[in-house]
């Protein structure tokens, strides 16, 4: 083979590779989920809400088994993402549906309820700074922005209901907490990372694979903006 077929095929081997890459960037890009932003509270200055609900499964998308998160849209729909920009030096008010099984923390830690207002979160009406998860339903899952202080453990509810939901977007008429909570958005505009720390891929190693590392199931970024 001739020095220039050599290249000639070099060169092929480089666009293909090139391609492939390419053609991943852009597949991850297309199959990122939305951005959906806080709602600017009516009553409350430098205030914004947030309507969210963590399910045993989604029902839609690539992975409709795996657990994960839906927000609410300022038009009242719901989409399946776990990515929230909320204003800068701003107190975030989140209602949270939580519609999931719960059982026992193998570290109590994540049962504390930290950097919310008061530390304390309201739990059906019922203000709770720590959830004991051998008591109850347990713990189904928690929302932890480490970068902003912010812990919440999120109780479960029974996952033998009569109304048990299987299948997001649930509904209130299905067995469900209603937890409640507030946290402030800090003075940095900036990307964090929130992240469950309760393992919940089922199937996989330890139960920290599938969705407890996929954006738009149990992980995601609270983009703080201007």
């Amino acid at each position: 083979m001739s020095k220039g077929a050599r290249a000639g095929l070099v060169m092929v081997a480089f666009a293909a590779a090139i391609g492939i890459i390419l053609f991943g960037v852009f597949g991850y890009l297309r199959s990122s989920p939305p951005v959906v932003s806080a709602v600017p509270s009516a009553t409350q200055p430098n205030t914004v809400n947030v309507t969210m609900q963590v399910d045993g499964a989604v029902g839609v998308g690539p992975h409709p088994t795996w657990v994960g998160y839906w927000i609410q849209g300022a038009n009242g729909q719901y989409k399946q993402t776990t990515l929230l920009k909320v204003p800068v030096n701003t107190y975030v008010h989140v209602k949270l549906y939580e519609y999931d099984s719960g059982g026992p923390l193998r570290n109590p830690y994540w049962g504390k309820e930290i950097g919310t207002a008061g530390n304390v979160i309201v739990v059906n009406g019922q203000p709770v700074s720590l959830v004991n998860s051998y008591a109850g339903n347990g713990v189904a899952h928690n929302f932890d922005v480490p970068g902003l202080g912010v812990n919440v453990a999120l109780p479960g509810v029974n996952g033998n209901a009569k109304n048990f939901c299987n299948v997001g977007p649930c509904n209130p008429s299905e067995a469900h907490n209603l937890i409640q909570f507030t946290f402030y958005s800090g003075k940095t505009v900036h990307n964090y990372r929130w992240q469950c720390f309760i393992p919940c891929g089922l199937g996989y190693l330890t139960g920290n694979g599938g969705p407890m590392q996929s954006l738009g199931y149990m992980a995601g970024f609270v983009q703080v903006v201007k």
